[in-house]
């Protein structure tokens, strides 16, 4: 299956061989027409990233992709798809982090195109609009398909025996998240401290130096509480919009509460559409006794799901005090695929506590609740379920159901997604350059292709 692939959704790099290319028009679907520059400019992009995995007819794959674009967004205006600019600025705006760290900083990138990231996102805002248009009509062209148990047997047995899938041992574990709630007493002592601070910052005590001896982010109190350069999107929403807020280097926002705790903010500098700025954080603090009553409440749940009283998903709703893992009804998501499975070096990777909480375990089975810090280092208390484990083995519908399934269900979608196409071409004005004629991947374009 061949979707748009990430190529399309990258910021184009325009390499120092790309410019030096005579430009033509290599490719026209409709009124739109396909560059060589940007060709050969998205190439080396993935040379770049990939080396010596690029695939030799990378550039017919480019072309290919680049024409069928064409296509969704042409169909996209006539189906009346739209995009906010808001998603549309918050796709630059991770586009731009991603490309300024592949180049070293947003200086780098900055001088890498001679323009200030304010015109660099003018620049290619509508591309950017365009490329998610076209992804979301190709949502909607595949958003029907559908597949039953009848059709993931046909295509199991479709697959020759000695072609099926090895899986290694994997598990899905879930869990169930019981926080140190702060009583209101620690809560008013922290704003109480943080407000006495930004009172003597006002004053004229240097801020800097107030954070080194009293900021309680561990990230920043040995830089006198700088953080550096950031973008929007790169800090805690609260946090951000009071920073965001401040015009002048020196001014200092009232107290503002985040995810983390209490903060004062100093603005050091402005360049567009980025900040550097200083910070104070105080955390209210927990006590022994709120980490008691926290494992209390988590004794109560695994009571209950040890008597059978109550399902584990109906817990997590019930009682989970986390609403990223809450959000996916307790399971955790392996990053790598996208889905609930983890080998046992994946699940390591996430969180080594986890492997030897789970050794005890049993497919269907819960553990009593533990002690364990989470990624911020905060104490809390956690039930893991062990929902399934397996061991190696060759892929079969008894054990990888759902894995035939997702595979089945992509295989249809790109068949309806492959019959779209060749309807759409088949109505489509289109013109190959002799370069890519022989390609096959462009085989399908040949049918009404003509010179211009």
């Amino acid at each position: 299956m061949r979707f748009i692939t990430t190529i399309l959704l990258c910021l184009v790099f325009l390499s120092a061989s790309a410019q030096k290319v005579v430009d033509k028009i290599v490719g026209v679907v409709n009124d739109k027409i396909i560059l060589l520059s940007d060709i050969e400019a998205q190439n080396q992009q993935y040379i770049q990233e990939y080396g010596a995995n690029t695939p030799a007819n990378l550039k017919c794959e480019l072309l290919d992709q680049v024409m069928t674009q064409k296509l969704m967004l042409a169909q996209s205006i006539l189906d009346s798809v739209e995009v906010a600019d808001e998603d549309v600025d918050n796709e630059l705006d991770k586009r731009i982090r991603y490309f300024s760290n592949m180049t070293g900083g947003i200086e780098k990138l900055e001088e890498y195109y001679g323009k200030s990231i304010v015109e660099i996102k003018d620049e290619f805002r509508t591309e950017i609009r365009d490329q998610m248009l076209s992804s979301k009509e190709q949502q909607n062209i595949i958003a029907d398909a559908k597949v039953n148990p009848s059709d993931v047997k046909v295509f199991f047995n479709k697959i020759p025996t000695d072609s099926l899938p090895y899986y290694d041992a994997e598990v899905q574990v879930g869990q169930i998240i019981f926080k140190p709630q702060v009583i209101p007493e620690m809560k008013q002592f922290a704003i109480d401290k943080i407000n006495e601070l930004r009172n003597r910052a006002m004053k004229g005590e240097d801020f800097a130096t107030l954070a080194s001896l009293y900021s309680e982010d561990p990230g920043s109190v040995d830089k006198g509480g700088e953080l550096g350069f950031v973008n929007r999107g790169d800090l805690d929403p609260n946090f951000e919009g009071a920073a965001f807020s401040l015009k002048v280097p020196g001014d200092i926002s009232q107290v503002v509460e985040s995810s983390f705790g209490y903060h004062i903010i100093q603005l050091i500098e402005r360049r567009g559409e980025r900040i550097n700025v200083r910070h104070i954080l105080i955390t209210p603090k927990t006590t022994s006794f709120d980490l008691t009553k926290a494992k209390s409440r988590g004794d109560t749940v695994y009571q209950k799901l040890s008597a059978g009283q109550i399902s584990f998903t109906d817990a997590v709703n019930k009682f989970s005090e986390d609403e990223e893992s809450k959000n996916n009804g307790g399971m955790l998501v392996n990053s790598a695929s996208g889905n609930t499975f983890f080998t046992i070096p994946e699940l390591g990777d996430n969180d080594k506590s986890l492997v030897f909480t789970i050794d005890s375990l049993k497919a269907g089975q819960f553990s009593k609740p533990e002690l364990f810090r989470d990624k911020d280092g905060k104490m809390m208390y956690r039930i893991v379920y062990l929902k399934t484990e397996s061991v190696a083995h060759k892929g079969n519908m008894k054990d990888d159901y759902d894995k035939f399934q997702a595979a089945a269900l992509s295989q249809k979608q790109a068949d309806i997604f492959t019959e779209w196409v060749k309807e759409k071409i088949a109505r489509s004005y289109t013109f190959i350059d002799p370069q890519f004629v022989d390609c096959d991947t462009m085989t399908k374009w040949k049918q009404t292709a003509q010179k211009p």
